[in-house]
This record gives C-alpha cells, structure tokens and sequence, in this order.
C-alpha cells in the first residue's frame, strides 16, 4: 500500500483541496519521518515541528472554508516545504551552515518565505547547508553531513544538499533550494531529483541579502517536473527593491501548465567536454548525456554535437566574484576563527581582489551572457536548448571532495567535479538537471539542459516529455 509520502506534491495538495487527506496527518506523517531518518541523511540544520503543526492546522482549517465556500486554494496549500538555511525566516535559526552564526535568529522573512507562508505552505524546518552556500558539498561544523540515500557512504552534493536528501530520502514532498554555482543542479544530479535554476530575476533575492552579482537564486527541488514548476510558480515574482527581473509569463499562463504541453520540435547543442581546461569528464557522465541525446532525437528533436571553446578566463572571473561574495558576509572579526578553512580562504582571496578587477570579471560574465545569446541560441535559427552532463562524475563520496589542510586544491577540486553548471550563474540564464540516469552501481547521473534567459518554460516542457517518455519517479532508494 502506498505511504502519504508516496504521493507527488500536487497529488497531496489535490488531496488536501478535496477534503480526503489532513495537512496535519501530512505533515505529522514527515514529521515522524524526520525524527527517524534525519540523523542518517542530515537533512536539516533546524526542525520546526511546533510552527509545522500550528501552520497545518491552520492550512486544515482554511482548506475546510475553502470547501464550503468554493473558493480556490494556492496550489500547494497544506503541502510541506522545507527552507534552505541560508534563508532567512523570521524567529528561526538561521545558521548558514556556519558555527559563527550558530545562534543567529532573524526578526524578518526573505521574500521567498513571504511567498510560501502566501501559499499556505508547511514550514518544517531549514535544511542543511554547507558554510555559506560556497561548496559544492554539505559539510559543516554544525550537523551530520548530507548524504545522498542511493549511497549513504557519499555526499547528497551542495549546497542544497539538505534540501536534495530531504526531497530523495521521503522527508518532503519538495523543496526550497538555491543555486549561485551549481548549488540546485549539483545535489539534483547525485540524489535523483529534478531542480530548476531560474532565470535571473526570476525570483527576488530580498529583502536583506541580495547577491548583487546576480550568480546566486532560489529556486526548487522535487520529484517531479509538474511539482517543481509548481513550487517555481509559487516562489516568482519581483518585489520591490529588485535589481533584475525577468520577462513574465503571459497573462493567465503558468510554469505548471507548460509541464502539460508539447515543447514542440527543439534545436539542441549537446556538450560533452568540459569548458574547463584540463577537466576530464568521467565515462558515466558521457555516457547519460550521449543516452539523453539519443532519446531526444527519437522525439523528434535536432540535436547537434557541439563544442564549446575550453576557456580559463571565465573561471579565473568566477573565482574572483566566488571569493568576493564569500568576503562580504558580514561578521565580526572575533568569528573568523570559527570558519570552515576553504571559507577562509576565500575570504582572504576576495579581500585581496580590487575594484577594477572585480568589474572586469563582472563585465566578462555580461560578454559570455551576450555571446551566447547572439550567436549560439538567438531567437531565430539559433539553438533552443544546450544538453551537458550536469557534474563531471558520479556522487563524490562523504569527504572526498574536502580538504581542510589545503583549501585552495579543494576549491580546484570543486571545480572539477563541476565544470559545467556556473555558466549559467554567469550568464543568467535558466538551467534544470534531469534524473534520467543511473550507472552501473545505482547511481544518479543527472543531465542538465539550459535555455535562453527568460525561457524556463521550453525546459520545463521538454523536461515532462523526457520525463514521460522515461519515468523516474517511481525509482526509489532502498531507504525510502
């Protein structure tokens, strides 16, 4: 018999909206879950569990007016989704996986929280991260690390690994994630999972701690593509404040009504080499992007072989920005002692970086966004959507990606283990990885398609055709 957690975020909420399942039992249903899985996954840094219940049976009670008064719900009313730890909720911890904001607890809410307590969604806790999002694993000095439940001896990725493990282990239907390298794509590649990276602009980065780079959004993780285009729905719009914004929908549409349409016939670049010199793309990864081009074709898309020029300057810009953003987090000078040592190390990188440098790279991420547009998918004749590996090997084990002793070769390592992902942080635009594949021993190798800026939609469609022409979703670990 089918558990709650079996269910897709919007088969809950359909429940919820026609009277037959409880958002409390729901979210008592995690909740229990949580206290008996967490401890293995390290999903959460924070649970919530007295704000999730109040929250449920106020989301209980509303769904019952709603009934007797027939008025619509938000689509992912009474549905549980937790909050990644770099965010802020008003009145909960909110460590950014650091020890030296271990007992931080803001007065207010990031404007995404704003949009999911809108949405009637359940709060139960904030999810695992590694020290200020800046790693591609989840590691901190605070909680057990995340794992991804296809293999509990390697890493669920980051820096939404909390997120991912909670989402691939059964502790939530969906959930809230962020991305400013890789950070969405990465841990939906090695648990299993689908995640969007939006547009710039997409979704608000407000109140308080905008990403002035513009590299760094919020954006979610789930299951399924029809639950994360939801939970996109839920979390877009500009605020007031906003340095980007993105090109809306048309009036009436929605990113969930394009995981029900036909993308029509694509023009996709597939890349199989690492832009990065020197990076070596492992034979899994190859294989699942050479497999998901083939299956393209056969829906009836043109895929072309495409290599794109091995550049060292846009990852010398990355790093630059990387390290700058790592610098600005404001803490008092008694708690550096306190940080992770690549988190050192990047901040000591970015305070050396002047202001004409900082510009330069900036301006380098606005050439390679405009190059790309111009002359490899303008809107007319150009390419659609460009196909990539998402990361350039399997699930890296718990660790193995670490190196507190020499934190410059691990952020080298870092970016060999995903070379591909920050392109699209760089340029703005939208990205998704796709749980199409599994290698030899069980494990998830994603595969990631990008867009034109602004065009979440056509990656949305073509991910539900993927999706139906392969399901995924009923392939579980043996945990679940």
């Amino acid at each position: 018999m089918a558990e709650l957690h079996d269910l897709t975020a919007l088969e809950q909420a359909e429940g919820i909206r026609s009277g037959e399942l409880s958002p409390v039992e729901l979210t008592d249903h995690y909740l229990a879950r949580i206290e008996r899985l967490d401890d293995t996954l390290g999903a959460f840094l924070t649970r919530t569990p007295e704000i999730a219940r109040k929250q449920a049976a106020e989301a209980e009670s509303e769904a019952a007016a709603a009934r007797r008064e027939g008025r619509e719900l938000p689509p992912l009313h009474g549905v549980p989704v937790p909050v990644k730890d770099l965010v802020q909720v008003a009145g909960v911890r909110c460590t950014m996986g650091s020890r030296a904001l271990a007992e931080h607890v803001p007065a207010v809410d990031d404007h995404v929280v704003g949009k999911l307590r809108a949405g009637g969604t359940i709060l139960l806790g904030k999810t695992n991260t590694p020290e200020f999002g800046l790693p591609c694993y989840t590691e901190n000095g605070l909680a057990p690390p995340a794992r991804t439940p296809w293999d509990l001896e390697r890493s669920a990725g980051g820096s939404s690994g909390g997120a991912a493990a909670a989402v691939a282990g059964g502790l939530a239907p969906l959930a809230h994630a962020s991305d400013g390298g890789g950070s969405i794509r990465i841990p939906a590649s090695v648990c299993g999972l689908f995640g969007i990276k939006p547009s710039r602009g997409r979704v608000s980065g407000g109140p308080l701690l905008h990403d002035v780079t513009g590299l760094a959004t919020s954006g979610p993780l789930a299951r399924t593509v029809a639950d994360a285009a939801t939970l996109l729905d839920v979390l877009a719009g500009t605020m007031p404040g906003d340095p980007y914004a993105a090109p809306s929908l048309p009036p009436g549409e929605t990113f969930a009504s394009h995981a029900l349409r036909d993308p029509g016939r694509l023009r996709i670049a597939a890349v199989t080499e690492a832009p990065i010199p020197g990076v070596e793309v492992h034979p899994d990864c190859r294989t699942a992007a050479a497999d998901t081009a083939a299956l393209l074709t056969g829906l009836g898309h043109d895929v072309e072989e495409l290599s794109l020029p091995a550049d060292d300057g846009i990852r010398h810009a990355f790093t630059r920005v990387w390290s700058v953003v790592a610098a600005h987090r404001p803490l008092p000078p008694e708690a550096e002692e306190l940080l992770m040592p690549l988190t050192r190390y990047l901040r000591g990188r970015g305070a050396e970086v002047s202001g004409p440098d900082f510009t330069r790279s900036m301006y380098a991420f606005r050439m390679l966004a405009q190059s790309l547009a111009d002359g490899l998918m303008p809107p007319d004749g150009g390419y659609d959507v460009i196909l990539s590996p998402t990361v350039a090997a399997p699930p890296a084990p718990v660790g193995g990606l670490r190196n507190d002793a020499d934190p410059q070769a691990e952020f080298s390592a870092i970016g060999a283990f995903t070379p591909f992902t920050a392109l699209y942080n760089a340029t703005g635009q939208p990205a998704v990885s796709v749980p199409l594949q599994w290698n030899a021993e069980g494990l998830p190798i994603g595969v990631m398609l990008a867009g034109r800026y602004g065009d979440e939609a056509t990656l949305i469609a073509l991910s539900a055709q993927l999706e139906q022409a392969r399901p995924w979703a009923a392939r579980k670990p043996s945990m679940w």
